[in-house]
Parts: structure tokens; C-alpha cells; sequence
């Protein structure tokens, strides 16, 4: 009797039975058959039949369908099955698992023409990593770790219409960018307790802050006794404008040392130009027909007004000890203007017609004897006044004219007000002068008494 042991189709052995055998071992045979096939198919329990034709069975036959390994929907060589076409994961809640928990890497690799790409799981460090290449761990572009700490290796260009870029989701914490240094951290954050946006040194919200935003202000320094400063690099020189802690001044300078070369400190109520240097100091007004300027001549150890931006040139007012100088000695004239509602006065030289060496328009008081005291009246001639006072004070009155229409505050000491509406001719007084009127009833001459 021909007849083999066979579990699965493989064992199965073609020429059995024989011709020879018996037809009682025919029974043995079918049993076996029916072992064979519930055994290898043995995923068939259900009573649904099968209607896949032989060609779509074969989809599934990797070494039959096609003729070649690249017409194949799937091949398999090495352990590495590959799919030739797209894949569709559908289903209600569709999910694709990489890996059975092992501890060893897992990716999704592109294989690109020029570059590889992965998205992968780096178990040893249990980091997800998109990355460059096909090496799960090198040249990554993005890792997030187990507490979502997302970590960039490289630039991230925002683009779009109106790309914004959000730190944070409205909760009641802190969220802030730190620049991880060699030496020194330093951070950008929303101190969200306090409601501030600080800039500061470290990497620990609320620190070491240098700079702070809140509501309109904007505040250096965080209240330690250390100078606070913003320097101005320039090319040829820098400037500075700092707190200088230890002097408790607010200081504009040169350089970038706070402390020296102060052009301009404040402190309290006081506002100082210059650091005491042997120096001129000044400021300039630059205008667009004329400049002036109003300066320290440290040479000469005078305050100067003066026109164009030089120091010392075009003197206009210079004051230096209890000495006020209007003019600079040019032949100009010079005038102190009094600017009034109804009427203008000057007190001034008349340098290009004026010579009193020669008499030219220059006359001596001497000349000038007699002074009218009074009002202008209707015919030229000087009338009579009611504003005409001489005071011995030893405290201070307040004077008020017999109308009430004006009040003068003398203080302590000896005042005459002489109202005067004289006018007198510059040829008369340069030449006979203002003789001195009688003031006795009889002529006295040059005698007062």
C-alpha cells in the first residue's frame, strides 16, 4: 500500500495511491486530504466562500504574478517586502503601527533621487526625529522628546500672507525663547505673572531682566546697583546714553565706557554739559539759513550766544565774572531790543555812524544838563506828571499810581521813577548840549546853592 503522512499540501505525495492498492485504502486518503486542507487553510473557519479568482489569488502569489519582480504588487526579497502602488488605509478609525514595542529604531524612510528623508523613532534616546538621510539619529531637522520639548536643527523660514508665529495658548504661564550659550543664556519671555515682556540674561523668567515692556512703558536695568546703558557703535566713534549707578546720574557720552566722556548729566533738578574737561562745550542750533549756538568758551572762561556753530565767533552775548558783553568788537551795530505791545525801545551803538573820539554822533553826558520830567503834552512841550516818586525804603512797598492802573514793587533801598517824554536832537546835544535850567528864583549860574 502506497500511502504517505502528509499534514500541509507540501507533503503531500502526487503519485499516491498506486493502481495496486486496494480500494479500502481509498477511505485512508480522503481523511488525509480533508487534514491537509483545514489544516493549511485553517483561517477559513467561517461559511462564506471564497470567490477570488485564480488571477486575483495571485495578487497575492509573490513569486508567480508577473514576469519580472517590478509588475509585482508585492515582492519580497531579504525579509524587505515592497509594495508597487499606492497604499489606502481606510476604515473608520484607520491607523498604520510601526513596530511591535522592541526596543530598536523605527522609520519611515523617503528614498529620494538626490536627498533620503525619515521620520523615525530614535528608541535609545526615545526621540521622534524627521531627519536627512536614511540613518535614523544623524543630520536631524526636528526631535520631540517625551515632554513634547520640540528641538530645531537648523533655519525655519515663515511664509504666507500674514505668517504669525504664537508662543503659548492663554494659560496663566510664562512662555519664553532661550538663546542657549556658551558662556552666556540669554531669553525673550512673557512674565505672565507680572504682565511683562522681558529681555533678559540667563534662562530664568523674571531674572536678571535688562530690558522689560509693560503697558505704554518700556524700562532698562531690573533695580540692581549696576549702570544700565545703550551704546551707539559707530564706525569712528561710539556715543551712550546710561544710568551711571554708582553717580545716580543719567548720562549721554562718547564711547562706550559709561562714566566717561559725559557730553550731558542729570541728576535731581540739574542738567550739566561737559565733564569738567579743558574743553569748549556747547549747543548748537542748526537752522536752515543761520546756525547759533549757546556755548562755554573754556579758553577765555565765558558763557557766549553767538551766530554760525564755532565757539568764540560771532560773539552776540557773552557773560564772564559779573561782566555782560553784547557784541564781539566788529563793526556791527548792537541793540538790546525791548519788544512791547504798543511801542518798541532799543538800547544800542550805532557802530557804523558813531565815533566818539571825533564827536561823530557821540556826545558826553556832560552835554545832557537838564532832563524834562513829565508827560508829553498836546503841543510837544513836556507836561506835568502824576508818576513822579523818589523812595527811601528800608522794607519792601508796593507802589501803585494815583489812577490804579499800575502797581511797581520796590524793594528795600533808594528808587526815583522819572517818567520823561524829552527828545532831544543828536546835533543839538553834540554840539551846545542840554543847557541846566533855573531852578531858583534867582539865576544862581552854575551855582546850586
Amino acid at each position: 500500500m502506497a500511502k504517505e503522512t502528509a499534514t500541509y499540501i507540501s507533503q503531500l505525495v502526487a503519485t499516491n495511491p498506486v493502481a495496486s492498492d486496494s480500494v479500502s485504502v481509498g477511505d485512508d486518503h480522503i481523511r488525509m486530504l480533508k487534514t491537509v486542507l483545514k489544516t493549511q487553510f485553517s483561517g477559513l473557519s467561517g461559511t462564506t466562500a471564497v470567490t477570488a479568482t485564480e488571477a486575483e489569488m495571485n495578487y497575492l502569489d509573490i513569486a508567480t504574478l508577473g514576469t519580472s519582480a517590478d509588475s509585482k504588487v508585492l515582492t519580497q526579497a531579504s525579509g524587505v517586502v515592497t509594495i508597487a502602488g499606492d497604499v489606502v488605509v481606510s476604515g473608520t478609525t484607520p491607523k498604520v503601527t510601526i513596530g511591535d514595542a522592541g526596543a530598536e529604531d523605527t522609520t519611515l524612510l523617503f528614498d529620494g533621487n538626490a536627498q533620503d528623508y525619515y521620520i523615525a523613532l530614535d528608541d535609545s534616546a526615545d526621540d521622534l526625529l524627521i531627519g536627512l538621510g536614511s540613518t535614523v539619529g544623524t543630520t536631524p531637522a526636528i526631535s520631540i522628546d517625551e515632554n513634547l520639548a520640540v528641538k530645531t536643527y537648523g533655519d525655519i523660514t515663515m511664509t504666507g500672507t500674514t505668517p504669525t508665529l504664537t508662543i503659548g495658548d492663554a494659560g496663566a504661564e510664562d512662555t519664553a525663547i532661550v538663546f542657549d550659550g556658551n558662556a552666556k543664556d540669554f531669553y525673550v519671555a512673557l512674565d505672565d505673572s507680572a504682565d511683562k515682556l522681558v529681555i533678559g540674561e540667563g534662562s530664568t523668567v523674571g531674572t536678571n531682566s535688562i530690558l522689560t515692556i509693560t503697558d505704554d512703558t518700556v524700562t532698562l536695568g531690573d533695580g540692581a546697583a549696576v549702570d544700565t546703558a545703550i551704546v551707539f557703535d559707530g564706525n569712528a566713534k561710539d556715543f551712550y546714553v546710561a544710568l551711571d549707578d554708582s553717580a545716580d546720574k543719567l548720562l549721554i557720552g562718547e564711547g562706550s565706557t559709561v562714566g566717561t566722556n559725559p557730553i550731558l548729566s542729570i541728576t535731581d533738578d540739574t542738567v550739566t554739559l561737559g565733564d569738567g574737561a579743558a574743553v569748549d562745550t556747547a549747543i548748537v542750533f542748526d537752522g536752515n539759513a543761520k546756525d547759533f549756538y549757546v556755548a562755554l568758551d573754556d579758553s577765555v572762561d565765558k558763557l557766549i550766544i553767538g551766530e554760525g556753530s564755532t565757539v568764540g565767533t560771532n560773539e552776540i552775548l557773552s557773560i564772564t565774572d559779573d561782566t555782560v558783553t553784547i557784541g564781539d568788537g566788529a563793526a556791527v551795530d548792537t541793540y538790546l531790543n525791548f519788544d512791547g505791545n504798543a511801542a518798541d525801545f532799543r538800547i544800542g551803538i550805532d557802530d557804523g555812524t558813531a565815533d566818539c573820539t571825533s564827536g561823530t554822533n557821540c556826545a558826553p553826558l556832560t552835554h545832557l544838563q537838564s532832563l524834562y520830567v513829565g508827560e508829553e503834552g498836546v503841543d510837544g512841550v513836556t507836561d506835568f506828571t502824576s508818576d513822579f516818586f523818589i523812595g527811601f525804603q528800608r522794607e519792601g512797598v508796593d507802589w501803585q499810581s494815583p489812577d490804579g492802573a499800575n502797581v511797581i514793587n520796590a524793594g528795600k533801598g533808594v528808587f526815583i521813577n522819572l517818567p520823561t517824554s524829552m527828545k532831544v536832537d543828536m546835533s543839538q546835544l553834540i554840539t551846545q548840549g542840554v543847557d541846566r535850567l533855573q531852578t531858583h528864583r534867582d539865576d544862581m549860574g552854575t551855582q546850586l546853592f
